[in-house]
């Protein structure tokens, strides 16, 4: 790591949770050890935004610029390159590496000064956990209720109960296409344990943590931690005897 701290003017982080990324900038053998003027580094991770503000202040010091840039979109779009990123940091950081970011993201938003592009990543993570799991209890619901999931989800994308989950994930999971590849159920939970903790820093209170928390703790804990979020479904289907909305039938 030190090596690539000498030798490159921008690096770009990508890491799973803020004790991974201190370990690696802040190391005998890390980044901030040869920070200099002049080198900016963007942390693409999910990260507490207490560290990241903390990291920022001490590559700061020694005259480096750090980028907390939270990304949004999923496997899909960063294949498409479509991805949505919420930049922290000072503006001119952030325009000057606009061009690079680019290159796999389709918007680039400006959020303020260190640690608000992590904190607007927990905040929009959370949103995503709590339609993810609602709906996937929703659609158990109509399975054991009798209801075509298909027709279900055309209702709902119809009304007031639609949200990203029921017009782009179930589309597919009804199909049995459950988009393998993307945030697995043990790093929705941290995200959600992230959220929690940063919301209590902030004051807030968080009332409705408890229950995407149990969800994603019920797959993780049913053999889904390794798979991708949206096998939560299964999960709830599974304690709910087997039932399954792919294929309208219960194992």
């Amino acid at each position: 790591m030190a090596e690539v701290g000498r030798d490159a003017e921008l690096i770009l982080l990508s890491l799973p949770d803020s004790k991974v990324v201190e370990s690696q900038p802040l190391g005998d053998d890390g980044l901030l050890a040869c920070a200099r003027k002049g080198q900016v580094i963007v942390d693409l991770s999910t990260a507490a935004p207490d560290s990241t503000r903390r990291l920022a202040g001490l590559l700061a010091a020694r005259g480096a610029r750090l980028v907390d840039a939270g990304v949004s979109g999923g496997a899909a779009a960063a294949e498409r390159g479509t991805l949505t990123i919420m930049a922290g940091g000072e503006r001119e950081d952030v325009e000057r590496i606009t061009p690079v970011l680019q290159t796999f993201a389709q918007r680039v938003f400006h959020m303020g000064g260190p640690g608000t592009g992590h904190s607007a990543k927990l905040l929009n993570n959370f949103l995503n956990a709590v339609s993810l799991a609602a709906t996937s209890e929703v659609m158990i619901a109509g399975r054991k209720a009798g209801l075509d999931p298909r027709t279900l989800l055309d209702v709902l994308n119809s009304s007031s109960g639609a949200n990203w989950a029921t017009a782009n994930r179930f589309p597919r999971i009804v199909e049995g296409d459950y988009l393998e590849g993307g945030l697995t159920s043990t790093l929705m939970t941290k995200d959600i344990v992230l959220y929690v903790d940063h919301l209590r820093a902030l004051g807030v209170p968080s009332l409705n943590a408890a229950g995407p928390l149990a969800s994603f703790g019920l797959a993780a804990n049913l053999g889904y931690a390794d798979q991708i979020s949206n096998r939560v479904v299964d999960a709830i289907g599974d304690v709910a005897g087997g039932v399954r909305v792919h294929d309208g039938q219960e194992d």
